[in-house]
């Protein structure tokens, strides 16, 4: 934890420097563990001339970690729930990186530390807690107050279904559509684009769901936690964050139900941005009775 911690803390203090001074938002680890060990015995062999860590012990723990349906399975928020020292390692590269900029440089960083995957807000009240502790220690220790803020992925069709308990706890909303999409509509989104293609030409979809929003089934789980969620907190900041932000179907989808802020790979900013700018010049016009062609 210490090695990655260092690592950690240089990353954000470049991110946060890039940014200079813009809200920036870092979702804890969220990979399954499985994913950062050797997937053959070669790997583990080479890895233990490197770690000076047997390979029989590098094999044996990999296989332990093995599941078969990592998706649904120790990934997300359960990671820092079952090992939270992952979490602790995280939120204090995360602090200690905009403290440092604070103290070397005066550059202000607010950042905004996202938990992925909760279904339940006790999950959410579990790690905020860790974060809020280890933040209030490092801040006690250099003598640094800094803001930041605590929020959640809302990508567990449960989470959707109590996002007003969970705003309780959340300072902003994320939905992460890819996977709110995959749990769902039962859709693997690693294996459906073997099929995705049929129902599209029999006309049983009218797009592939993980390029444009479901907004019949998945887009309502969506708006019930923009509305669940802002019947707690009415300034609650709600985003996207998936390739739907980039799809203009699904921002204008966006733009409908009140959310905040898209988010979406580089390339596809630019369609999101001219999406958006539709989107309220769409509904402008409808206010004033003109149509829209």
């Amino acid at each position: 934890m210490e090695k990655l911690l260092a690592f950690q803390k240089e990353d954000f203090k470049g991110l946060f420097k890039e940014m200079e001074g813009l809200p920036v938002t870092i979702r804890t680890l969220d990979p399954p563990l499985h994913e950062f060990l050797p997937k053959t015995h070669e790997e583990a062999v080479e890895l233990s001339k490197k770690i000076g860590v047997g390979a029989d012990k590098i094999w044996a723990k990999s296989e332990e970690l093995h599941e078969f349906n990592p998706m649904l399975g120790h990934r997300g928020c359960r990671l820092g729930i079952t090992y939270p020292e992952i979490t602790e390692m995280q939120a204090r590269a995360i602090i200690l990186a905009a403290i440092e900029l604070w103290k070397d440089e005066k550059l202000k960083v607010v950042p905004e530390i996202m938990i992925p995957l909760v279904g339940n807000v006790n999950e959410l009240r579990d790690q905020k807690e860790v974060v809020v502790r280890v933040a209030k220690e490092i801040m006690k220790e250099h003598g640094v107050e800094i803001e930041y803020h605590v929020g959640t992925m809302i990508e567990v069709p449960r989470g959707a279904l109590t996002a007003d308990e969970v705003a309780a706890e959340a300072d902003f909303f994320s939905c992460g559509t890819n996977d709110l999409t995959q749990m769902t509509m039962g859709f693997s989104r690693d294996d459906s684009g073997k099929f995705i293609k049929v129902y599209m030409d029999k006309k049983l979809l009218k797009a592939d769901p993980f390029q444009t929003l479901d907004q019949e089934g998945v887009g309502q789980l969506v708006k019930m936690a923009v509305e669940k969620g802002r019947s707690v907190k009415k300034d609650l900041k709600v985003g996207i964050c998936g390739e739907h932000g980039g799809d203009p179907e699904s921002v204008k989808f966006c733009h409908r139900v009140g959310l905040t802020y898209v988010s979406c790979s580089p390339y596809r900013v630019p369609i999101a941005r001219l999406a958006a700018a539709q989107a309220v010049i769409e509904e402008k016009m409808g206010a004033s009775g003109h149509t829209n062609k």
